[in-house]
């Protein structure tokens, strides 16, 4: 699934967090910080996507959170 930002649908995006890694990836945000990730939930549905985007950055830094995303890259 090597598609670039403007070609990536919804679709696309449910796929991936109904997939074995990407609900993995979401139970481990939950367990990290939830207050964190329901405050970029905030900022995103507000419009500051680019807050929104460097916080879930933060959180996504972990060994456990760039192995689970190395696999819904495959």
């Amino acid at each position: 699934m090597q598609k670039n930002s403007e070609d990536f649908s919804m679709q696309d995006a449910l796929r991936l967090a109904q997939s074995p890694a990407g609900q993995q990836l979401l139970a481990m945000l939950r367990r990290t910080d939830s207050g964190q990730l329901q405050q970029a939930r905030d900022l995103a549905a507000a419009g500051n996507y680019a807050q929104a985007s460097q916080l879930i950055g933060t959180l996504l830094a972990s060994d456990e959170a760039q192995q689970l995303l190395k696999e819904l890259g495959r």
